[in-house]
């Protein structure tokens, strides 16, 4: 989302380097770069010019070190000022409470109920939560119908009555998770084309009739500045704790997302980044202020990989490479894991310099993995743990149980055979790991 706007503060950045000092005539260019890059992200104008006074202000104040570049320190300042911007520390969502009551507000269309989804997936897996979707929009048709079968898919129940008073609804299920040891409660309200006092007064029934530990806003990230009247309408009748921005993997400017804080003072504790039910990511300012400079997000990578690989068999599997011993039917088992990673772009997109060498924009076709691990599912246990055993028949027999073309299995077997080399140069301290 946040790759336009990365590339033109790294090109403005670029552009002061191999300079002796700073001084305000060499940075002049490049804060006025950073601030039509900010501008034409859909950030406030207001913002944006805190932003570009507050990097000069310091800039021009800061003594080059012998440690650092100009164009260096430069760059720190700007992470620094996106950091800030961004809310400055992660602010966590609160799950202390037995049962935890949170409630999700929003307009029509924001992917609220969806979100409703995610977040029951990501507190039953980050923090091993029992949760129960509640479902009080009464009045979008096929919205209780739409919970119940993310409910279903999901494998967590949704607490329904029907098209009655929302009250009534938050009440029957909070005594309903108490008596079934259900210990956080996530009630999905309903939303408007646009805030209207019907609505706020409902909302804020529920609110003070039930005290919700948490009042969280989910808002579509690509409204733009429509976003920040939205937040404060809601919030001088809530009292929002917190903000979910959903759709930042579509086209979305980003914008919103270094207005938001600074000019509501509401947190983001949530961005939606895919469709699927676990693409819901905790907002780390400094993480994100990472990926918009390009200097990658490893923490992240880290922890999308922790959910899917426990740490045994993080270290057997790092044995096994060590020893040579890692296998075809190794590599099928990390095959699978990777799956579980979602879309492996979003990954890649990740990674230190992803934009410079051109990762943002590769696309990796899931029937690529589906074919590879075909192949291997088409060879007997044997074959996986000796693949130099596969001969001319053996290959055809695997061709036709996979129904993959025979070149394809050698350049399988190529590619596994190259891959194991490099890990014994690793091994034997004749190749340098890149990190």
């Amino acid at each position: 989302m946040f790759e336009y706007m990365g590339d033109r503060l790294s090109k403005a950045i670029k552009n002061i380097r191999g300079m002796g000092r700073i001084t305000e005539e060499n940075i002049k260019d490049a804060l006025r770069e950073i601030r039509m890059a900010l501008l034409e992200a859909d950030v406030n104008y207001v913002v944006a010019k805190e932003f570009i006074n507050d990097i000069k202000e310091k800039a021009l104040g800061e003594e080059v070190g012998k440690s650092l570049k100009p164009d260096e320190l430069f760059i720190k300042l700007v992470k620094d000022e996106l950091v800030s911007l961004l809310g400055g520390d992660y602010i966590p969502l609160e799950t202390s409470k037995n049962p935890t009551i949170l409630m999700l507000v929003g307009l029509q269309g924001s992917g609220k109920t969806t979100t409703a989804g995610k977040l029951a997936n990501f507190l039953r897996k980050k923090h091993a939560k029992n949760p129960l979707l509640v479902a009080c929009d009464i009045y979008r048709p096929a919205a209780i119908e739409q919970l119940q079968t993310i409910g279903k898919s999901l494998g967590i129940e949704v607490f329904t009555e029907g098209k009655i008073s929302p009250v009534k609804i938050v009440g029957d299920a909070i005594t309903y998770a108490k008596e079934n040891n259900k210990d956080y409660i996530i009630i999905d309200t309903a939303g408007r084309l646009q805030i209207d006092e019907t609505l706020m007064q409902e909302l804020k029934d529920i609110s003070t009739t039930f005290h919700p530990d948490e009042i969280i806003l989910v808002i579509d990230a690509m409204m733009g500045q429509d976003a920040i009247n939205v937040i404060n309408g809601f919030n001088e009748a809530l009292t929002l704790t917190g903000t979910i921005l959903t759709k930042l993997d579509g086209n979305t400017k980003g914008g919103v997302a270094l207005s938001v804080r600074h000019l509501t003072n509401i947190p983001i504790k949530f961005v939606g980044d895919s469709e699927k039910l676990d693409g819901l990511s905790e907002f780390y300012p400094e993480r994100m202020a990472n990926r918009i400079l390009d200097m990658g997000d490893i923490l992240s990578i880290a922890d999308k990989v922790e959910s899917v690989i426990s740490e045994e068999e993080a270290i057997e599997t790092a044995k096994k490479m060590k020893k040579g011993n890692f296998d075809l039917e190794d590599f099928l088992t990390t095959l699978k894991q990777i799956k579980k990673l979602g879309p492996l772009e979003n990954i890649i997109k990740m990674l230190p310099q992803a934009r410079k060498m051109g990762l943002n924009n590769i696309t990796i076709d899931p029937k690529d993995m589906a074919h590879i691990e075909a192949i291997i599912l088409s060879m007997t246990p044997f074959e996986r743990k000796h693949p130099d055993c596969l001969k001319a028949s053996r290959k055809q027999r695997i061709s036709k149980g996979c129904g993959r073309p025979v070149e394809e299995i050698n350049r399988l077997l190529k590619q596994f055979e190259e891959m194991q080399k490099m890990m014994k140069m690793v091994n034997s301290g004749n190749l340098k790991m890149p990190f």
